[in-house]
């Protein structure tokens, strides 16, 4: 099933379209003035350790060309990690080295790459290459995530994120993104990964879409996606609300992913997080954005926002 729907059904189906959602949501609630805090991860990054919020450790920023002929010093003992841009978005150039092999670093994949290679690649995303409007960039250096051993089964060699969206500090919509041998091991709905919706109540998933149709196993390992109980889901939801409260974004995607051994950490934010969340639930996320924005003075307590947002429900996409 997908979402192909005439305008006047998706809106009693309660779904947010793309201009309703840039219109009264992302320009009425998010400041530009605070776009950098999000848009630029050597600013997010700092800001979220001096509030508390756990992130995975910066090893090394590459901010000229001639500093990535110095990788294997600035690398030192670090046999895996993860390099991606300061500006990027989608999972575009983020390089992922599970460990080295003589001259060579390994991928998750299995495959080589070499030590020239990889600095092409850091030369490519100080070019700009990846960034957000082609603009020169700085290349991150950090610590690789260990997904949970819970994701072991149901994902491709990537790391799993959560995404949860957060409006005026209430979590409204979540979903697991999967990697899949499609997307290349990235968690990324777009380029193949599968998206499996979350009850806010319970943090328990919902099944799976991938490619935009309702599948009950993984393309890949062939697990049923359906009825697994997310871990520390309310660390998760707290963790959430506590990034959307330190950049003081109305409406806000915050990805988090599970390690096995330091729990919840915040990946990135997203001031303008896309709407694939609605086909992962196979719920429209109107109909909570409304509720939460219909209440004039909201719990100031992240554990009473966390009460709130766990009565939402919204109604399934299927509804006519």
């Amino acid at each position: 099933m997908s979402l192909l729907a005439s305008p006047r059904r998706l809106t009693r189906m309660g779904v947010l379209g793309m201009n309703q959602r840039n219109a009264d949501f992302i320009m009425r609630y998010n400041p530009r003035r605070l776009y950098p805090l999000v848009d630029n991860k050597l600013l997010t990054k700092p800001l979220a350790i001096d509030h508390g919020i756990a992130v995975p450790a910066l090893y090394a920023v590459v901010r000229e060309q001639h500093e990535g002929k110095e990788l294997v010093r600035l690398l030192g003992d670090h046999e895996d990690f993860v390099i991606k841009p300061a500006h990027g978005s989608g999972g575009n150039g983020i390089l992922v080295v599970s460990g080295r092999f003589g001259n060579s670093f390994r991928k998750p994949s299995g495959d080589l790459i070499t030590l020239e290679a990889m600095q092409h690649h850091v030369s490519n995303v100080l070019s700009g290459m990846y960034s957000l409007g082609g603009l020169p960039d700085q290349a991150i250096i950090e610590y690789r995530v260990r997904f949970d051993p819970l994701f072991e089964h149901i994902s491709y060699q990537g790391v799993p994120d959560i995404r949860v969206i957060v409006f005026r500090g209430v979590p409204v919509a979540a979903m697991v993104r999967l990697p899949t041998r499609a997307s290349d091991g990235k968690a990324n709905l777009h380029q193949g990964a599968m998206g499996i919706g979350i009850d806010l109540a319970t943090g328990t998933s919902r099944g799976g879409v991938c490619r935009g149709r309702v599948e009950a196993l993984h393309p890949d390992t062939g697990a049923s996606t359906a009825d697994i109980r997310i871990p520390h889901w309310e660390r998760i939801l707290h963790l959430a609300m506590q990034c959307a409260d330190t950049v003081g974004l109305g409406y806000l995607g915050a990805d988090i992913v599970m390690d096995r051994d330091l729990g919840p950490l915040m990946l990135e934010l997203n001031a303008r997080p896309g709407l694939t969340v609605q086909v992962a639930n196979q719920r429209g996320l109107l109909l909570n954005l409304r509720q939460i924005e219909q209440i004039h003075k909201l719990p100031s307590s992240i554990e009473a926002r966390m009460a709130l947002a766990q009565t939402l429900r919204g109604p399934p996409t299927t509804q006519v």
